[in-house]
Parts: structure tokens; C-alpha cells; sequence
């Protein structure tokens, strides 16, 4: 199905073969993000459809203009 390839074959001899520690990598991430937003889920802190404020919601600075200073 594959074709050899020689200059894939040296990267990996020089480099290793970084697509699979990505892979690995990500599954890594990925469940213990699972492992540690479980118990959000399971306490039914916020649905799916619903989304946690975020910090500062309330309030917002606004921009001024160059050379303005607030009195």
C-alpha cells in the first residue's frame, strides 16, 4: 500500500518520528482532560449547551483614543 521512502526513513533516524509522539501526545492531553473535567459533569456544574462567565464578564474596559487621559 506504501511506498518506501527513503528521505522520510532518514528524518526519523535523525529526528524520531514526531508524528507518532504527536499522536501519542494528544491522547495523552486528551484524557487527562477527560480524567479532570469529569467531575464538572458529574456535578452538573453547567450543561453543555450552557457556558461558564468568563472572568471579568460583568465589566469591560474601553479603549481611548491616543493622547486622551481619563479625568
Amino acid at each position: 500500500m506504501f511506498q518506501e521512502s527513503p528521505i522520510y526513513d532518514r528524518l526519523v533516524a535523525e529526528r524520531g518520528d514526531v508524528p507518532a509522539h504527536t499522536r501519542r501526545e494528544a491522547e495523552r492531553v486528551s484524557r487527562e482532560l477527560e480524567y479532570v473535567m469529569r467531575p464538572l459533569q458529574s456535578h452538573g456544574a453547567f450543561t453543555p449547551t450552557e457556558r461558564p462567565a468568563s472572568p471579568g464578564a460583568g465589566w469591560q474596559r474601553t479603549a481611548l483614543p491616543p493622547g486622551s487621559l481619563p479625568h
